[in-house]
């Protein structure tokens, strides 16, 4: 990109020169001179790579032509500096008139004068609502800053900061210095921590230089929390710039105005060589850290865009805005708090809103769509809502006035005629309308004419339609009643859960005990047709009666208006919160939000009553399909046990009417579908429809290929390869039946098999195999065993004829076979299925293949197809059962789980990398019982282990290991087994992790300062009452490490007990470590004239033995061998902490309280398996056991045992009663 900017840049030069070509005039050298200005000097140096070279190129070869007009050839060279840079700012002008450029030296103006002009400059004015106007149109730098900024501060900033939020108009400002943007900036932010706000690079010095806030400012910080607005023009330049685009990155301001100039830090006018031409160059360039972007040339892009002088009060409107969150806020959590039906989840709410970040909202329709987004994001409740609204909410009346009503019985029944329209329709199928719902003591008063007007004509029909799509709903209390009409009498059903918040109160619906007249019952059909104007009561009877599963919901979806909600308008805004304040749970426990009712079959409303009719006459057949399909179940599944169960489930569900749902032939079969495959567990179990009587694979012929056609098969189906290393490859897609394979098994053979058959290791590739005929399986298997003995692949229960078949391998096949001991790998995927499954999991159950990739369908190897009574509907049952020959347990529906699981892309890949493995697994385990024999502490026992380690691998124990971790598991187990001894282990560690390898890694000492910190933290000490000393201590060190730190151990820790009258050390969370400085602390335990053997220390690397005795100095005093000591153990005692119970015990210089050790070892000791990622860890050295078992594997037994928590209280105890007696 960089070099074609340049050949760009040189060629439009070239171009220009040869428009304007003219014999006479200027000297060509002006470009290479302007090229060299740009090169010392332009601000993106990077982009002129190779630019002067391409320039003398051009001269050399007299492309570049002489142009006479200096004007004209300055224009052209703008041009094409711009066009080739992308840089507006780059200008070329003939000046042949302009003195040389030296700066203007000023004499220094009195301070007065100084700070008149700087006033005049910045403008400050307090607008109502306190709010801070600041105008800046020229921002000074660090110098003048240290000159006049106290007086800035004082007759400016001070009436600023008291404002509660500030507009800073920078609309006209152009000029400044770069020294001033920190100090803009750290007014505007917290002390500490100081903020990386830009980094400028200056190319006439080749310098970058970060910019930061300052740690401390003249007067008060405005803060980081008072919202300020920063407006900008397309005036607003550099400096100015760099200020407002920092503010804004850092969420500090909004920008409000037009976008900027797109200016510079720094822009120079520069001499081109010595001509009178001059060239305009951003000398310094500005990388924002946020953004790691810069404002310059593109400008500051405002958060809200305005004309500028619309930008003043377009900010005075936001800051409106942003002035009312806080109120809006409170109020919003306090109607919440105190309305929202689901309480718990009220102090979630309540403290996510705490959280919001209200930075960029600029309108109270900001507020709104933010509050709105976070409370429903937490609630996961579409029925709290807040939005903007012009109008005030309308709270709708839902108890009208029923004691108004007159008592006029012709009155009365005009309202009934009037509210109630009732036809029998044809087929004695009831028709009932109704648009409105009555309050429950409107009913009562009407009752007597409803039963009598209403129900009396519609309560024999079969069938009964209920429209309420006109139903624009009303009161809830008339539900309850209405549905009790739809059930039967007993046993009462319940309805629903109404949770008031308002009143705190929960009332459980159930169906009424006295009704007027007859009751509908629980049986017969009832169709409810709904609409967009179905809505409040009319949508809570249709969804129970869906719910209940009592009716057929036709039409559209409902309106989703509820009365379960009340809506409130914050104070002061337009703000509007929407708050349910009912909880109606239904009769499932599933709390209702709202949203609409989904029809059971969506039509327009117009076309509602015809769907009706037509479900009406559907529905008695769906009665006969599930028994039929209930009933093959039974006959035909191969589980009968599971298709009782079954048919059960269907008859209940029936009973309930779960499929009053059912409209369509499509909504019952996969209605169905979902029944049977959720009770059975068996996905294989199908439901579909089809207009043709679908064909099966058992009723294909199967037709022997002549030998044209068996060419082309073997090619399509068949791949094979052989791979390096003598790896052959075989994938096939389809298992033909058994008197294909074995018409066409000699070309077969010849064709497939013999290139293959000498290979080390075999790959089959399932994974594109999505089964066939079963019977080819047993043909296939066999060639991967022995003639003899014969081999029980799986057993096979046919339900259609009562049969068990065991299958098995034969004893012929056509050439030879590959034989039981040769690697074998399948690769299978999700499409894997029904007879190269049974292939798969044969081999698999038979431990004769390592299977790789993913779960397999879970196919059957025989599938009926019946169809359901006469329709056309079908369903595909397993008539078959496969039992594995190991296990004699049916193989489960849910597919051959892989050794190796992993995306069937990668299985190739994977089974490759396995093989490799393999192909060192003999050499690893062998070179593991190496090093256990050669290093292990205890060399008969080593030698031992080796032997079995070896008999193992040469058993074939190892054979099947798939990973390095796989082969690490089994190794520690046989090792641990073998030995008695649990830290000797194997370990995998991965080539990203070998510089944590134990003992690999040189120690890094920290500082001392670090060290200090260190043993401040790692010891504790206390003084007890009867000056009895306490320490406590989780983990031993190197001696060379204790030795370098010994005084700071001293003097931190030692001399804080050494003269306690007896000590407590607390090694019950002491995990060890290196037994080196043993010694050492022993020694501060006994006297100093005393040269004690502690232990005896075998290393097994140099066949030695060491004695381990107490040392002659120490550094600090000894605390001697008179005064008492106890030591408290736990299980977690380990390693090197036990071998310094062991010998304070062993030696009778210390009472052991708490439980037994850990029965760790001294630090082993890490070897690397050949040149893998495998590693032994074991013990080297073990400690003197002539005498006896030491404490390696069994740990130490404490004097007095009690619970690792009662020891402390138990040592205390026991040193108080001592102390205590001697005095």
């Amino acid at each position: 990109m960089k070099g074609a900017r340049t050949l760009f840049f040189v060629a439009t030069l070239v171009l220009f020169s040869n428009a304007f070509a003219d014999t006479s005039s200027f000297q060509p050298t002006l470009v290479l001179d302007m090229a060299k200005v740009l090169l010392n000097n332009y601000c993106f140096p990077e982009n002129l790579i190779g630019m002067q070279e391409e320039i003398e190129r051009a001269i050399s070869s007299g492309e570049i032509l002489q142009i006479s007009d200096p004007k004209t050839l300055a224009s052209l060279l703008t041009a094409g500096v711009q066009g080739a840079l992308s840089d507006p700012r780059l200008v070329v002008s003939y000046e042949p008139n302009a003195s040389p450029s030296t700066p203007i030296v000023f004499p220094p103006l009195p301070p007065e004068q100084l700070i008149h002009i700087i006033k005049n400059s910045v403008k400050y004015e307090v607008l109502e609502n306190n709010i801070g106007y600041l105008r800046i149109d020229h921002i000074i730098g660090k110098e003048m800053i240290d000159k006049v900024g106290p007086v800035l501060v004082d007759s400016v900033w001070n009436h600023v900061i008291q404002t509660s939020s500030l507009i800073l108009d920078l609309r006209y400002s152009s000029t400044g210095h770069i020294s001033g943007i920190p100090f803009i900036v750290s007014y505007f932010t917290k002390a500490e921590p100081l903020i990386h706000i830009d980094t400028v690079y200056d190319r006439p010095s080749n310098t970058t230089k970060e910019m930061w806030t300052l740690s401390s400012v003249l007067g008060q910080r405005y803060g980081k929390d008072k919202d300020v607005i920063i407006l900008t023009s397309k005036e607003t330049k550099g400096v100015a710039e760099d200020v407002a685009y920092t503010l804004k990155h850092m969420n500090r301001a909004i920008t409000v105005g037009e976008r900027s100039a797109g200016g510079s830090l720094n822009i120079e006018k520069l001499k081109i060589g010595d001509s009178d031409f001059y060239i305009t160059v951003p000398v310094s360039r500005s990388i924002n850290p946020i953004t790691g972007q810069s404002w310059e040339v593109n400008g500051v892009f405002p958060c809200v865009t305005v004309n500028s002088e619309d930008a003043l009060e377009k900010a005075r409107s936001i800051l409106a805005a942003r002035n009312a969150v806080p109120k809006a806020v409170r109020s919003i959590s306090d109607i919440i708090k105190s309305y929202y039906s689901f309480t718990d989840r009220v102090p979630a709410l309540l403290h996510h809103i705490s959280l919001i970040d209200f930075s960029f909202v600029i309108s109270e329709e900001d507020i709104a769509t933010k509050l709105n987004h976070e409370i429903q994001s937490v609630s996961e409740d579409p029925r709290l809502i807040i939005k903007v609204m012009t109008e005030p909410p309308v709270t709708i009346d839902s108890s009208p006035a029923v004691d108004k009503l007159p008592d006029n019985p012709d009155f009365l029944q005009a309202i009934v005629d009037t509210v109630f329209k009732v036809t029998i329709l044809p087929g004695n199928t009831g028709y009932l309308r109704f648009d409105e719902f009555g309050d429950a003591s409107m009913l009562q008063k009407l009752g007597e004419k409803i039963v009598k007007k209403v129900w009396d004509p519609i309560k024999d029909t079969e069938n009964l339609i209920i429209d309420i799509r006109y139903n624009t709903g009303g009161p809830s209390a008339a539900v309850p009643i209405l549905l009790s009409y739809f059930q039967d009498p007993t046993p009462a059903v319940h309805f629903f859960t109404i949770y008031n918040r308002i009143t705190n109160s929960t009332t459980d619906y159930y169906t009424l005990p006295q009704i007027i007249g007859q009751p509908y019952g629980a049986k017969r059909g009832v169709y409810v047709l709904t609409s967009h104007y179905t809505a409040t009561a009319g949508e809570e009877f249709a969804y129970l009666m869906q719910s209940l599963n009592r009716a057929t919901v036709i039409g559209e979806i409902t309106s989703g208006t509820l009365l379960h909600s009340r809506s409130f308008q914050i104070e002061g805004t337009d703000i509007v919160i929407t708050v349910p304040v009912i909880n109606f749970i239904d009769n499932n426990g599933e709390c209702w939000l709202g949203g609409g009712v989904v029809p059971d079959a969506i039509v327009l409303a117009d076309e509602a009553m015809e769907k009706a009719h037509e479900i009406i006459a559907f529905h008695p057949e769906v009665q006969e399909l599930v028994v039929q399909a209930g009933e093959l179940l039974e006959a035909h599944y191969a589980i009968p046990e599971v298709a009782t169960k079954v048919k059960k489930v269907l008859d209940t569900k029936l009973t309930q009417g779960i499929y009053r749902s059912v409209v369509d032939f499509e909504s019952l079969d996969s209605q169905l579908t979902s029944d049977l495959q959720e009770t059975s567990g068996d996905h294989r179990l199908h439901v579909f429809y089809s207009d043709i009587e679908p064909e099966t694979l058992e009723d294909q012929d199967s037709k022997i290929p002549t030998d044209e056609e068996l060419g082309y098969i073997i090619d399509a189906l068949f791949k094979i390869e052989v791979l390096p290393g003598n790896v052959g490859y075989l994938r096939f897609d389809l298992m033909a039946d058994a008197d294909i394979i074995r018409a066409i098994g000699p070309q077969l053979v010849n064709l497939v098999w013999n290139k293959l058959i000498n290979t080390d290791t075999l790959i089959i590739d399932m994974r594109y195999n999505s089964g066939g005929y079963s019977t080819a399986v047993p043909i296939l298997c066999t060639y991967f065993f022995d003639e003899e003995p014969l081999r029980h692949l799986y057993t096979v229960f046919d339900r259609s004829t009562t049969t068990m078949t065991e299958i098995m391998t034969l004893p012929l096949v056509l050439g030879q076979r590959y034989g039981s001991k040769k690697s074998l790998f399948i690769l299978t995927s999700h499409m894997t299925g029904s007879a190269g499954e049974a292939f798969t999991r044969a081999l698999k159950d038979l431990n004769r293949a390592t299977v790789i990739g993913e779960p397999t369908v879970g196919g059957t190897l025989s599938i009926g197809t019946y169809r359901i009574g006469n329709s056309n509907l079908y369903v595909s049952i397993p008539n078959q059962v496969v039992l594995s020959a190991v296990t004699g347990k049916v193989w489960s529906v849910s597919g051959v789980e892989p050794h190796v699981a992993v995306q069937a892309n990668d299985a190739m890949n994977v089974a490759l990398h396995i093989i490799n493995l393999r192909s060192k697994i003999s050499s690893m385990v062998q070179t593991a019982g190496k090093l256990v024999a050669d290093n292990y502490a205890f060399p008969q026992t080593g030698a031992d282990v080796a032997a079995k380690l070896l008999a193992l691998n040469k058993k074939g124990d190892y054979n099947m290991m798939n990973s390095e971790v796989q082969l690490a598991e089994k190794l520690t187990a046989d090792l641990q087994e073998l030995s008695g001894d649990r830290h000797l282990k194997a370990i995998h560690i991965p080539e990203h992790a070998k510089g944590k390898i134990p003992g690999a890694a040189p120690l890094q000492l920290p500082s001392p300062e670090i060290f200090e910190d260190l043993i401040k933290f790692s010891f504790h000490t206390d003084v007890f009452e009867n000056n009895i000393g306490y320490l406590r201590f989780d983990m031993f060190g190197e001696f060379d490490l204790i030795s370098q730190v010994s005084e700071l151990l001293v003097e931190h820790v030692w001399k804080k007990i050494v003269d306690t009258d007896a000590l407590i050390i607390d090694l019950r969370y002491n995990i060890g470590g290196p037994t080196s400085a043993i010694a050492g602390i022993c020694s501060y335990f006994f006297d100093k004239n005393q040269n004690i053997l502690l232990d005896k220390i075998y290393d097994r690397t140099s066949d030695s033995t060491s004695d381990i005795r107490t040392l002659p100095a120490l550094t600090g005093e000894r605390y001697g061998s008179k005064k008492s000591l106890i030591i408290l153990t736990s299980g977690m005692t380990a390693g090197a902490a036990e071998e310094f119970v062991y010998i304070m015990k062993k030696l009778g210089r210390a009472m052991i309280i708490g439980q037994v050790t850990s029965g760790g070892c001294h630090p082993p000791q890490t070897y690397q398996v050949d040149e893998t990622n495998l590693y032994l860890t074991m013990p080297v050295v073990h400690s003197d056991n002539s005498l006896g078992p030491s404490w390696e594997g069994a740990g130490v037994i404490p004097h007095i045992e009690v619970a690792t928590d009662k020891a402390l209280d138990k040592a205390k105890e026991l040193l108080n009663n001592h102390l205590h007696g001697k005095r």
